[in-house]
């Protein structure tokens, strides 16, 4: 790890830059087609080559956002004109990342639990995407809330795969961003989800710890404590603030440079709501830099609109630009619901 000491240091500050915040457009090739499905776009590369150009060419979106997450497929691919999109993100002043993990698969033993997979052929995979031009790179592992679970096991299974994602990108000089997701699905209350969400924080830094990852070289881009969406009584916004920024400051060491938060299929106002409320009321309190790595709370506007038809792009990357200015204003403190109106 020690040839890329400094290089992991500065790209890791840098990638929670005051203002900006982190595009997660690493949806799969199958979870994308899904999303073009439900507009009756064409589910081919080209098309999705496209709507990724229409993301990354957008006018000025590095004011904003530092960095972008990509799928394998897109890190491969060009605009139209033959510009690769690593080169475009540097270019415009952005950080390319990549999605590393291969997805989450059934937990033998335990129902209704998923672990991460995509550790076989990780250092290879790295030493790739860091010749490409990657310089940060995303494992998502996801936590489920019922009765009964998650088990010890899943939270096991899932921390030691986080952990060694981690250590094997610092060793290869891209920054780890550590993303273990507690589902928003189900009808739990949001102090069942701090429980939760405390527990998994335990678990995953016991894990990287044990694995030797430099807390000061990796990003965090954990989920906010939140009611579960079909819980009948809903946190209010400062409520998911404060408990949100009590749970990290219990379980997060304060020599991890940031925090990224996912939205994790909150309404896009509401994700910005909860990030402004928690540096405006609590932002004192936070020892790292907190921001945004979203997908569809930045995405969603814009894809709508743009529906497949490429003569809605400008307009479509407009709506992408306000999403991402909205979201840098929330990690500042600045966002107010009437700014939704310009």
């Amino acid at each position: 790890m020690s040839t890329y000491t400094q290089e992991l240091s500065t790209t890791a500050r840098s990638m929670v830059a005051a203002g900006k915040g982190i595009l997660a457009m690493d949806e799969s090739k199958g979870t994308c087609d899904r999303r073009f499905e439900k507009l009756h776009i064409p589910t081919t590369e080209e098309r999705r080559r496209t709507y990724r150009e229409l993301i990354l060419t957008t006018p000025d979106l590095a004011q904003f956002i530092s960095g972008a997450i990509l799928f394998d497929e897109t890190i491969r691919q060009s605009t139209r004109a033959g510009v690769p999109f690593v080169r475009v993100m540097q270019d415009a002043g952005m950080i390319p990342g990549i999605k590393l993990d291969l997805g989450a698969q059934d937990l033998a033993g335990c129902a209704g639990e998923k672990v991460t997979e995509g550790l076989d052929g990780l250092r290879d995979r790295i030493a790739e995407y860091y010749q490409m031009g990657a310089r940060f790179a995303k494992w998502r592992a996801v936590i489920a809330i019922d009765t009964s679970i998650p088990s010890e096991t899943c939270l096991a299974a899932n921390a030691h795969a986080l952990a060694r994602y981690a250590a094997l990108c610092q060793e290869g000089g891209l920054v780890p961003m550590v993303e273990p997701e507690v589902l928003i699905d189900g009808a739990h209350s949001i102090d069942r989800c701090y429980e939760v969400t405390e527990r998994t924080l335990q678990v995953v830094f016991e894990q990287l710890r044990l694995n030797r990852v430099a807390f000061d070289k990796m990003i965090l881009k954990p989920s906010m404590v939140i009611s579960g969406k079909n819980c009948s009584v809903q946190a209010s916004v400062t409520q998911v603030a404060e408990m949100t920024v009590r749970c990290l400051r219990n379980n997060v060491p304060a020599s991890v440079p940031g925090i990224a938060f996912l939205s994790g299929g909150q309404a896009n106002e509401l994700a910005t709501a909860h990030l402004n409320a928690i540096h405006a009321q609590f932002g004192s309190q936070c020892p790292w830099a907190v921001t945004f790595s979203y997908a569809r709370a930045i995405q969603q506007p814009a894809l709508d609109y743009w529906h497949g038809d490429d003569t809605n792009i400008p307009v479509a990357q407009q709506l992408l630009y306000q999403r991402a200015k909205l979201n840098g204003a929330a990690s500042k403190g600045q966002y107010t619901p009437e700014l939704e109106a310009a």
